[in-house]
């Protein structure tokens, strides 16, 4: 098996900044993944960064080096490895995990890096995301968490959401912290635009739990006036 690092780095107020710094210093032979490029699909009704299409995910590992065979190990800032490690996952590639940049104790390395010639295959899974129909009807009966930070959890003004606020019911559990404690059942995590949520559902596959992304998450949700949202 053959072993990628990809650098995830970004930044929600500066998209030229991950890679930037990728430029500066990285671990040696890792390639870059832009989040709001290789990560996303374009911002709209879906939300800020709505879930990639199955083949332009595809091109976009295929051009990072990343196929069947190769194990990935992904590293970056505000959830850019865990939404890799999420998308991965949810197109049927297993073979991916974690690193924090500042545990890696060797050189870095600046300038860019070539990729290894991939072909990733899509293999779409079922029943890891929700949609905003099926939170509004269930929502009452899911474990819902909000991985936001706790001022816009509660719904204070802030420079991120047009709507402050939050889906009724959702119990916070901030994507920088560990989680909580959480009641069983159905889980469904979201956060602004569905990166930070993958952060909460990364830690909670680790402790063995897993469960469902709102991929559009609050920035799809707080389009629509004829939803509920609280505050305080």
């Amino acid at each position: 098996m053959r072993y990628v690092f990809v650098d995830c780095r970004w930044a929600l107020d500066d998209p030229s900044w991950g890679r930037a710094q990728y430029l500066a210093g990285h671990i040696p032979g890792a390639v870059f993944v832009d989040l709001e490029r290789d990560l996303a699909a374009p911002a709209g009704t879906g939300g800020r960064h709505p879930l990639p299409a199955a083949g332009d995910f595809a091109r976009a590992m295929s051009a990072a080096g990343i196929g069947d065979g190769v194990f990935v190990v992904a590293y970056g800032t505000v959830g850019g490895a865990e939404r890799l490690w999420w998308l991965l996952r949810h197109f049927g590639h297993d073979d991916c995990a974690v690193i924090d940049l500042d545990s890696w104790r060797g050189p870095l390395r600046a300038g860019d890096e070539p990729a290894a010639s991939a072909t990733f295959e899509a293999r779409p899974r079922n029943g890891d995301t929700i949609d905003t129909a099926e939170l509004l009807e269930r929502r009452h009966e899911l474990v819902v968490v909000d991985a936001r930070m706790p001022p816009r959890y509660r719904g204070e003004p802030n420079p991120v959401d047009t709507t402050p606020g939050r889906i009724p019911g959702a119990l916070n559990a901030p994507w920088n912290e560990s989680p909580p404690d959480l009641p069983d059942g159905e889980l469904v995590a979201y956060c602004g635009s569905g990166v930070t949520a993958c952060v909460v559902l990364h830690r909670l596959h680790l402790a063995g739990r897993d469960g469902r992304l709102y991929p559009g998450s609050w920035s799809e949700w707080e389009q629509r006036d004829d939803l509920p949202r609280d505050r305080g």
